[in-house]
């Protein structure tokens, strides 16, 4: 059963000691972000483009999904961190340890710096893909499943009655699928406007740079740029 799972313990605090994995990731494909944008504007430094409706390659997308879903482990990984107090990683870990600092601590800076690239990311798809319908699908996938499993025997026999259960998960799926397409859509201005500015090769370019730099420390060398902050 759902709520027999310790969701903190089982997922979150396991997810949070791989906070320099997590920056190092974001800056990995911070850096695809960065010469993709690049290649496919013609342009390393060109800020503004006229033309916003770019082709949507097969890589792209694969690409802007990878990006949806990291963005959001990275901000859970990030919030696990400072909740739970959990350090990014074993080498930071360690180096507190040599310190005298036991049990060792999170990394504030590390925790905060997944949260807001982690939030980048997760907005960067907004430019790529109709974000409206991305959200539609999952949330729409996500409240049948959990509406299969909730609903029990007897209110599907009632159901039966008037309409097949299978029908009706069908037409649950397509109108929570519109209703959120709809309102992301309506609310999306934005937003965008915020993922057109990340989408900027060299901004791209300096974010993973200096996420590939705070992951190889937190890793391999076991502090943070800023120190043990």
């Amino acid at each position: 059963m759902l709520y027999q799972i310790d969701f903190t313990e089982a997922f979150l605090r396991p997810l949070a000691k791989y906070g320099g994995f997590f920056i190092l990731l974001l800056g990995v494909i911070w850096m695809i972000y960065a010469f993709y944008e690049a290649k496919r504007r013609g342009s390393f430094k060109e800020r503004k483009v006229e033309d916003w409706n770019f082709k949507i390659t097969k890589f792209l997308k694969v690409l802007t999904f990878l990006g949806f879903f990291i963005g959001i482990f990275s901000i859970l990984c990030g919030v696990g961190g400072l909740i739970l107090n959990e350090p990014p990683s074993l080498a930071f870990a360690a180096q507190q340890s040599t310190q005298g600092i036991i049990p060792p601590t999170v990394s504030v800076f590390s925790s905060a710096l997944l949260i807001i690239l982690g939030i980048l990311t997760f907005l960067k798809p907004l430019n790529d893909l109709p974000i409206g319908s991305v959200l539609g699908l999952l949330v729409a996938t996500f409240v049948v499943i959990f509406a299969s499993l909730a609903i029990p025997d007897t209110a599907v026999k009632v159901i039966a009655v008037f309409i097949d259960p299978k029908l009706f998960m069908i037409i649950l799926f397509i109108v929570v699928f519109a209703i959120v397409a709809l309102t992301v859509k309506f609310y999306i201005g934005s937003l965008m406007a915020i993922s057109k500015a990340i989408s900027w090769p060299p901004l791209a370019f300096i974010i993973a740079v200096f996420c590939l730099l705070q992951g190889f420390l937190l890793l391999v060398i076991g502090v943070s740029i800023t120190g043990f902050f």
